[in-house]
């Protein structure tokens, strides 16, 4: 009898233990196993590297495209005209594309992934550097009064689907790599300061394709996990739809492809129902998150190539290669990183209206992203290397709901109360000049 229960024993164990072979993975990087499909796993180290150069990317690519920013509007800018790079140019501190980010930032390092969008709103409403369009009309709005989600609606802001939260959205992935949900939450906490519908939209696409890149270089895996952040009857989703069923159609002809971005969402009015302008110049989320897209397709994991793409699409050609350089290198990390993007980099620097230079930067970044991983259910572990790691949850995506701009839903009637407005102290030296 004993004997039996022994044998009956030993085939139990045996078939949990290839059940569980079955059901687990083992990551090579971490170093002990995962359950399929359940989580991923990065070292703190790997982690690291890879945020810092997002935050480089994003700076290479506003510094090399900056003198083109809207000097080509409807059409491709010619070879010769795109500016030589040098080293020097990655100190880029006076940058909308960088600094506005940084408020976000700071809000969260101080009040936490809980602080309220009335908090967000009225941090923002303090900033002192100079913006436009959304973000200016979107913070006029907040220093009248006008609280948030009303300071991004269509009702009080008509800069609403403009590209402002997507260019600076690059933060809400960087400190959630492999956590989508983040990015979008954050979108819907900063996003709405100043954007609503596919201006909106833009940002969390942004933000879910720098979660992705910190585990995936596959450009086109990276595109798609982005447009998985987005509501997909958007006019948003269907740009990037196109953009990748053009990448497939003509792989080697980025200038093809850009044809067709231009007759559609630059020339079709159906496609600027909400632009804040109807000729050449065009400041919507689309069009220039299509052109995001274009650099990353087809640069091919090239830095140069990458950059260089975006930049020669024209409109924000500065702000779509800072996007774009940003989530390359994210997946090449900033010891991959060719030199002539780091070498000249100065730690020193401070950007612009923030208490921000890179190194604190890098460690508010490291501070946060603990944060956003306990949130998310994740938690730290040691490999056999006995390195600090992160185990994240795989998540699926959760978009917003759907919004249009042109047909916005009813405003929040949301104001600031006294003792909020009280908080709020416009700067002196705050101005577009």
């Amino acid at each position: 009898m004993a004997k039996d229960l022994v044998v009956i024993l030993v085939a139990i164990a045996v078939v949990l233990s290839v059940a569980f072979i079955v059901g687990c993975q083992y990551d090579e990087q971490c170093g002990f196993r995962l359950g399929l499909g359940e989580d991923r796993c990065i070292t703190v180290e790997d982690y690291v590297d890879k945020m810092k150069a997002g935050w480089v990317g994003q700076m290479a690519g506003v510094g090399w495209g900056g003198p083109t920013e809207f000097k080509f509007k409807g059409q491709i800018i010619p070879e010769d005209k795109m500016p030589q790079w040098e080293p020097e140019n990655i100190n880029q501190f006076k940058q909308d594309d960088i600094y506005v980010e940084m408020t976000f930032l700071r809000t969260l390092e101080l009040y936490g992934f809980n602080c309220s969008i009335r908090q967000a709103g009225i941090d923002f409403a303090n900033s002192g550097y100079p913006l436009w369009h959304a973000n200016r009309n979107g913070r006029d709005n907040l220093r009248k009064g006008i609280a948030p989600p009303d300071s991004g609606h269509p009702e009080f802001n008509t800069h609403a689907d403009d590209i402002d939260y997507q260019i600076e959205a690059d933060y809400a992935g960087l400190i959630a790599p492999g956590l989508p949900n983040v990015a979008i939450k954050l979108g819907e906490k900063f996003g709405r300061l100043m954007n609503y519908g596919d201006g909106l939209y833009g940002g969390q696409f942004v933000g879910g394709m720098y979660a992705e890149a910190f585990f995936e270089d596959d450009m086109v895996k990276i595109v798609e996990a982005g447009l998985k952040c987005i509501p997909k009857d958007s006019q948003y989703a269907e740009c990037i739809r196109d953009v990748l069923a053009w990448y497939k159609e003509n792989p080697d002809d980025w200038e093809k492809t850009w044809q067709l971005i231009e007759e559609k969402y630059q020339d079709n009015p159906d496609y600027r129902k909400f632009s804040c302008d109807k000729g050449d110049f065009n400041i919507d989320a689309k069009i220039n998150g299509a052109y995001i897209v274009m650099g990353l397709l087809y640069g091919k994991g090239d830095p140069d190539q990458t950059i260089i793409i975006s930049t020669r699409c024209g409109q924000d050609s500065d702000c779509n290669p800072s996007n774009s350089g940003g989530i390359l290198f994210t997946t090449i990390g900033f010891e991959n990183l060719p030199d002539k993007f780091k070498s000249a980099l100065n730690p020193e620097g401070k950007f612009s209206h923030t208490p921000y230079n890179f190194p604190t930067l890098v460690e508010v970044s490291k501070k946060l992203v603990r944060q956003a991983v306990k949130r998310a259910g994740g938690q730290m572990g040691k490999n056999a290397k006995d390195e600090e790691v992160f185990i994240i949850p795989v998540q699926k995506p959760k978009p917003s709901k759907l919004e249009q701009c042109w047909e916005a839903g009813p405003v929040a009637n949301s104001k600031f109360t006294e003792k909020e407005m009280a908080q709020i102290k416009v700067p002196e030296e705050s101005s577009n000049n």
